[in-house]
Order: structure tokens, then C-alpha cells, then sequence
């Protein structure tokens, strides 16, 4: 969030807009693309970052150094990136015990989610939620943003052997050697129109075959590249803007403006004025900045803010705290934060094959008292994880770090092949053709194939407060209320280390003594739901998703979140912001986006 600067100030927009949503993550696609359909193009959706079309994803070096996004007064950004300017795709905050990385571009954090359509368990909602929204209160909205998403697991690998997934199967035998149980994830993934995992006679598209998704964007086949993490660069990756977004704009004609970073939310009163005493009922102000041109401002009569944990948060403290346009807003902004009990581990060098640089970046998950034998103290899932090809030459140039046996045994082979062929030569033979078992005695069993990446994420207390410092947000983590979980995935991780026969095993290196900080890329709450101002920020009741104090300004997104879920949270996230919308809307949500309304209108 900018705090505004120099350049013209002027209205973007000559008429009042039905609706403004800050923000293109899973809640703010989701709330365009409603909105849309019942307003039109008196919907205008603003993004910070950039869009990014088919193959336009970083790749090189050069390129990945600039894919970050640094405002340069943000002390929270690495060092490094501090005064940089970037408007890249990822944005990594630094705090105390916490650190972020969450995405800036359109489609939010879908680009660089790892897919996973997951419902958290009623346990769940039990220990957390208001009383009346449960996991059976919001099964229709997570049918209809799970059919949107086109969640479904990868395809079976019986009639194709090239949709073999080594890790997958690595994962399945380790749930089975710990007497857990290990079930494929519904992954948001396009395999083509036609395939339905249900039915045995649907198969999926052919790899790299390209066609028009159900709502007319283009996508791929999935490629198995690993890559989803990244960006997809082939769209095979169902992100927002493969769906949701695109019948918004495309369809239903909102507006959307990218390189738009918002800086206050100022209501209006029956003047048109600008007016901090007032309570949302005649609209609001929304400033900007469009990053190249200066300021800007909207008139909107409702205002949604879906900017993501962090960027809703930082928002909202701001326009309370500093700018005092919005002081209606309770104490309970910035409670109940949480990280949603992330974790990643690394085993390298395993006797057993993982190949983690092939196939979608999660397959499966293994559930750790989450789902089953639920242990609030120790509830967690662990998942597969690939990562990109390209990252597996820096894996191998690791190897006389992780690995010195092995790069030791490597060295001994190639001196082994050149002796061979020094004898050749001498006994008047030729080199010819041979040049190639170099390579294979040096490259094959590499490092990279035989290591395996662990995701966790569970249960944390969700105990941690988000507020301003200097005019930025802040993260106030009490780590030690989560070490059980995080002491018990750790344990994990040992085992799966003894069970690959694996030569190094370590979580993140954040993770390491003295730092000993988390990382989470499923940053939530901040903006609680509740039936009232003393237990929450945004009300469950008749008037779902609006703020307390105010008419018209609603959140949807993480940040409404009471909890960690202990699942991936995409899933939750879109139902929660369809259940918002359709009281927004008075429409309730179908998963054909209202399109069938539209052509036959």
C-alpha cells in the first residue's frame, strides 16, 4: 500500500461505480466476477500487480532476480530488495518469527499457489468459527468454487506411463509405513474438458494439448513441468484469471485496472464529501495510485476489500490508525493471525527415487491427526512438493556441500571412464560415440532425483497480531504457543529421513538457530468473522462479510479467516467469498458464472 505521493489527482471515473474490489486473489476473483453479474461494468476491480498472459512468466536468472515486488519504504522487504522499485510477482516480508511470501499480480495468490482444493475438517470449524458456520453450512459454496476450479486428482497412470509420478508413490509407501493414510488432493489443474476422474471411460487431454477451458480462455494440458509455483507458464494451472476473473471482464464487462496500488478508503456523506464521520451508507472514496500515471480516485457505493492477509490488514489499520478515515473499525483488527502452521522440510540424497521435478507441485497429502484422531496440539497434513527443472542444476551444483560422498563417488567414476579411454586410445581403438557414458556416469542418480521436498501446514494457535509500525504492518508472532506442532512435524520429517535412507535432512534455514523463523505462504485472519464487534471484524450474520461500524465495506478474502484451517486454504477462501457475495448480491452462486444467463439475455 502506497501513502500516496506526487502526479495528478483525478477522478478515475466521471459516475459513481456500483462496487470497487481491491484486490484479485481468490476473494477478490470471486467477488468481481458475482458482482459483475448482477452490476456490470459498474464493477471495477484494482490490482497492485501486473498481468501476465501465456509464457510471459520470469525464467532466466536475470529475469527471476526483477520477479519481486519491493516498495522501496518497507523495511520489512529483504535488505537487498529495499529500495528497488521492483513490480515483480513475488513479495517477501520479513518480521519477527514470521516471515511472508505472497504474490502480487492478476489472480493474486493463485499464480503461485500449489494447486490443492482441500476442506478442513469440522474439527476445524468447531474450535474456531461463529456457531452456525460449519463445514455442512458452507458445503454448496465450496461445490460451486470447486467445480469452478476444476478440482479433481491427477490422472491414473495406467494407460500412459509418461503421468507416472515417482514422488507420489514415494509419499503413498511412507503413509503406509507410518500407518498413516495417504489420499490424492483434488488439484486445480487442467487436464482438458473431457476428463472427469469419476468416470473410468473420460480420459484427459493429450499432454501439451491445447484448447478453450469451459469459460473461454485458453489453457494446456498439463505439462508436468513442476513449474506450478512459478507462474505456469503453459496455463495449465487453473488460477483466477482462467476463470472467475475472465467471465468478469470478458463476460460480464467489469472493469479491471492492473498496476493500481490503493492507499485509503474514505466514505462519503450525503453530499458526496469525503466525510470520516460518516458510515458507509452514501458510498465511498477509494485513492490510488496507478503506478506509471500518479494518483487517482473512484466514487464507488460499495467498497470490497480482498488485498490478501497482509495487504487488507495493513489497508484497513492504516485508514484507521493514520489516516483516521475509517475510525468506526473495532479493536479486533489485527487478532488472530495466523500462519496456518506452514512448514517445508528438505531430505536429500535418498536411497529411494523421488523425482521431484516432475509432475504437478503437490499430488497427495497424509493426514497427521487433522482429519482423523484430531489433536488440536499436533493436527497437520504432509504433502508431496516438486519444484522446477531448471532449479535442479542448482541442487546438483549443491552437492559437494550435501552431499560429499556422492559427489566423491561421482568423481571417482569419471576417472574410472578416462582411464577406459586412455587404455582405448593406446590399444588403437576411437573415442567415437563414447563421450555419452560420461555423462551418464556423471549425471545419472543425481541428487536432485533422490530428493524429496515435505510441505506441512496444520493447526497453528493462530495467536499472532498484525498492527503498524512506522506506518507499515507489523507481525507480532508468539512462536512458542505452536512448537508442539511444529516439533511434531519436525519428528516427521526425521522419520521420512530414515525412511528414504536419506544422507541430509533439514527444515527451511530460517528455521535454524538463532533465527528460528517461520515462513508462511498461507498468511490468514486479521479481519475475523463473528456475530460482533467484541469477538471479530467482519459479521456471519445477515450482513455477511461487512465490516462492524459500516454499510457497504466488506471483506473477502484470508483475512476473515477465525484460524488456521490446517488444509490449504484456497478451498475456503472461494467459498466464503461466494457466500459473501450472494449476500452482497441477493443471486445465489451457480458454477456456470452466469454465463448461460448472459447469452440467452
Amino acid at each position: 500500500m502506497g501513502q500516496g505521493g506526487s502526479g495528478r489527482n483525478a477522478a478515475k471515473f466521471p459516475e459513481k461505480l456500483d462496487a470497487v474490489v481491491i484486490g484479485s486473489g481468490f476473494g477478490g476473483a470471486v467477488s468481481c466476477c458475482r458482482l459483475a453479474q448482477k452490476w456490470g461494468k459498474g464493477v471495477l476491480l484494482l490490482e497492485r500487480g501486473k498481468r501476465y498472459p501465456m509464457g510471459s512468466f520470469p525464467r532466466t536468472p536475470h529475469q527471476m532476480a526483477e520477479n519481486f515486488w519491493s516498495d522501496p519504504a518497507d523495511r520489512n522487504r529483504p535488505k537487498r530488495m529495499r529500495g528497488s522499485g521492483l513490480r515483480g510477482l513475488f513479495d517477501i516480508r520479513n518480521y519477527t518469527k514470521m516471515d511472508a511470501v505472497v504474490s502480487a499480480g492478476l489472480g493474486g495468490g493463485s499464480l503461485i499457489y500449489a494447486n490443492v482444493f482441500l476442506e478442513p475438517p469440522e474439527q476445524v470449524f468447531a474450535a474456531n468459527w461463529p456457531a452456525g458456520i460449519d463445514r455442512a453450512f458452507l458445503q454448496p459454496y465450496y461445490d460451486v468454487a470447486k467445480s469452478v476450479l476444476g478440482a479433481r486428482p491427477i490422472p491414473s497412470w495406467d494407460s500412459d506411463p509418461r503421468r507416472y509420478i515417482s514422488r507420489t508413490k514415494l509419499f503413498q509407501d511412507f503413509a503406509r509405513d507410518q500407518r498413516r493414510e495417504s489420499k490424492l488432493s483434488d488439484i486445480c489443474v487442467f487436464f482438458g474438458n473431457d476428463y472427469n476422474y469419476k468416470i473410468p471411460q473420460s480420459a484427459p487431454a493429450g499432454i501439451g494439448l491445447q484448447e478453450k477451458n469451459r469459460y473461454g480462455a485458453t489453457q494446456t494440458s498439463c505439462t508436468y513441468c513442476g513449474e506450478c509455483d512459478v507462474g505456469c507458464n503453459t496455463h495449465s494451472k487453473n488460477t483466477v484469471d482462467m476463470n472467475y476473473l475472465h467471465v468478469a471482464e470478458q463476460v460480464h464487462g467489469a472493469r479491471i485496472q492492473t498496476d493500481a496500488l490503493v492507499d485509503k478508503i474514505v466514505p462519503l456523506n450525503e453530499r458526496g464529501e469525503e466525510d470520516a464521520a460518516a458510515d458507509g451508507r452514501h458510498g465511498y472514496r477509494v485513492h490510488f495510485h496507478e503506478l506509471d500515471d500518479g494518483a487517482a480516485w473512484v466514487d464507488t457505493q460499495r467498497v470490497v476489500v480482498s488485498a490478501g492477509t497482509l495487504g487488507t490488514n495493513e489497508l484497513l489499520l492504516r485508514c484507521r490508525d493514520l489516516y483516521r478515515t475509517l475510525p468506526r473499525i473495532g479493536r479486533q483488527l489485527g487478532q488472530r493471525f495466523s500462519g496456518n502452521g506452514d512448514f517445508v522440510s528438505f531430505a536429500a540424497a535418498g536411497k529411494k527415487v523421488a523425482d521431484p521435478n516432475y509432475g504437478p507441485v503437490i499430488t497427495q497429502y497424509s493426514d497427521y491427526n487433522l482429519f482423523t484422531a484430531h489433536d488440536p496440539q499436533r493436527a497437520f497434513i504432509l504433502e508431496d512438493a516438486s519444484y522446477p527443472a531448471f532449479m535442479a542444476w542448482f541442487i546438483e551444483g549443491m552437492q559437494p556441500m550435501l552431499n560429499p560422498l556422492g559427489i566423491a563417488r561421482k568423481f571417482w567414476r569419471a576417472l574410472k571412464w578416462l582411464w577406459r579411454r586412455i587404455k582405448q586410445t593406446f590399444a588403437g581403438g576411437k573415442w567415437s560415440g563414447q563421450v555419452a557414458d560420461l555423462f551418464h556416469e556423471v549425471l545419472a542418480d543425481d541428487l536432485s532425483y533422490r530428493s524429496s521436498v515435505l510441505l506441512c501446514m496444520g493447526m497453528d494457535k493462530g495467536d499472532g497480531v498484525l498492527s503498524l509500525k512506522e506506518g507499515r504492518l507489523d507481525i507480532h508472532w508468539p512462536q512458542a504457543s505452536s512448537m508442539p506442532l511444529y516439533r511434531a512435524i519436525v519428528d516427521c520429517g526425521k522419520k521420512f529421513k530414515a525412511f528414504v535412507d536419506s544422507g541430509f535432512f533439514t527444515p527451511l534455514p530460517t528455521w535454524t538457530w538463532p533465527l528460528r523463523n517461520n515462513i508462511t505462504v498461507h498468511p490468514l485472519g486479521g479481519c475475523a468473522l463473528a456475530h460482533d464487534a467484541e469477538q471479530g471484524v467482519v459479521s456471519a450474520g445477515s450482513d455477511r462479510g461487512q465490516v462492524f461500524g459500516y454499510k457497504g465495506l466488506y471483506v473477502a478474502d484470508g483475512s476473515v479467516m477465525p484460524g488456521a484451517l490446517g488444509a490449504n486454504p484456497a478451498a475456503t477462501i472461494s467459498a466464503v467469498s461466494e457466500w459473501i457475495a450472494e449476500g452482497i448480491t441477493g443471486m445465489p452462486p451457480d458454477d456456470d458464472l452466469g454465463m448461460h444467463h448472459r447469452r440467452t439475455h
